[in-house]
């Protein structure tokens, strides 16, 4: 009895620990190898997946993967966004508890997930547990951890461990990608951002050709040494993979967005947008990089003050320059509501006025609290 409640004491420090960690305001990258540390003196882990996204469309921004587990990111990437399997990030962060194993959603069956056998059992891999990284509605991050390959996998109380961890680890990640990891983005007049980068892939992704500019962006992208890795980043693989999805689903109407938004070492926001080209010589997939438009940029940011989905769409309208009785007229609402929204929305910012609120938007600034 006195081991079990000595045991349970440790368990809750160690736990305490790790939400302590997530709000230190470490940098993604420290805050990643931070708590992959810590949880390990919990549960056992084997391999490590873990990434950075744009919570606007889900796409990595930047990816960590441990070994064995590097040796495969194109096949792991091109499942995630490219194939049909369970547990996909996207249908997680849809869920209440955002957190799931491949034991769990296969019901032990684990040779009917695609990515099992084609990625993960090939490198003696077995159970995955997989999670995505929730707060205020938004995911910021995705975790995958892996066990051995053996008939056990991770128990109901791993699960609800992660699930527990989950949202204070988004809350670290938000913070660090539009905090003050990276210092506040060049507000100076005279500092120009590069222009247009323009990247050319074959249809098996490989490099074509790039501009100078594209050079100059794929330098500034976070938590990848560019030229020296030799390897495509993950935010434009990520893209040109959703682009090859989008165009196999050609029957739907509305195909899933291409871009992917993200922060630069320098502190500057960064659009990527995949298209598709005409090339004599065979199908090409271009890559535009350029800094970040500032209707981009404001939603993007709207997403780290931990607005309600109301709130979210009355602060966009705002940014578009819509009048209240506008906003009225689109969302369906009363004045008062709206009046009521853009309180709680002004209180979030820390502003007064619509006029101080598109200025901290369009400044790049982000909660530091």
């Amino acid at each position: 009895m006195a081991g079990a409640t000595a045991a349970a004491a440790r368990l809750e420090h160690r736990t305490s620990g790790i939400q302590t960690l997530c709000r230190a305001g470490l940098d993604a990258d420290a805050l990643r190898t931070a708590f992959l540390r810590r949880l390990r003196t919990i549960m056992p882990v084997d391999a490590a997946f873990f990434a950075t996204v744009d919570p606007v469309t889900l796409l990595f921004t930047s990816a960590v993967a441990e070994e064995p587990l590097g040796t495969v990111t194109p096949l792991f990437l091109e499942n995630e966004f490219g194939r049909r399997d369970v547990n996909k990030f996207a249908a997680l962060a849809r869920t209440t508890t955002a957190v799931s194993s491949l034991d769990q959603a296969t019901d032990g069956d684990r040779a009917s997930s695609a990515r099992y056998r084609e990625v993960m059992a090939p490198l003696g891999l077995g159970d995955e547990l997989r999670a995505a990284l929730m707060v205020d509605h938004h995911c910021w991050g995705v975790l995958c951890l892996h066990r051995e390959d053996s008939p056990t996998g991770f128990s109901a109380e791993e699960l609800r461990l992660v699930r527990h961890l989950g949202p204070h680890l988004a809350e670290g990640l938000r913070r660090a990608v539009t905090g003050g990891a990276f210092g506040p983005p060049p507000s100076s007049p005279h500092v120009q951002s590069p222009p247009p980068g323009i990247v050319v892939l074959d249809n098996n992704l490989a490099l074509v050709s790039m501009n100078p500019e594209a050079e100059q962006w794929l330098a500034d992208l976070p938590g990848h040494p560019w030229p020296g890795s030799g390897e495509l980043p993950v935010p434009l693989h990520a893209a040109a993979i959703r682009l090859v999805q989008a165009e196999r689903a050609h029957a739907v109407a509305s195909p899933p967005p291409t871009a992917v938004r993200l922060r630069g070492r320098s502190g500057r926001w960064l659009s990527l947008h995949a298209s598709r080209l005409q090339d004599p010589s065979g199908p090409r997939i271009g890559i535009v990089i350029q800094a970040m438009p500032p209707a981009e940029l404001g939603s993007m940011l709207l997403s780290a003050y931990g607005l309600t989905q109301a709130q979210l769409r009355v602060a966009a309208l705002i940014l578009k320059g819509r009048s209240t009785r506008e906003i009225v007229a689109e969302l369906h609402i009363s004045a008062n509501t709206v009046q009521e929204h853009l309180t709680a929305i002004f209180d979030k910012f820390g502003v007064r006025s619509r006029r101080e609120l598109v200025a901290a938007a369009i400044a790049g600034n982000a909660p530091r609290g």
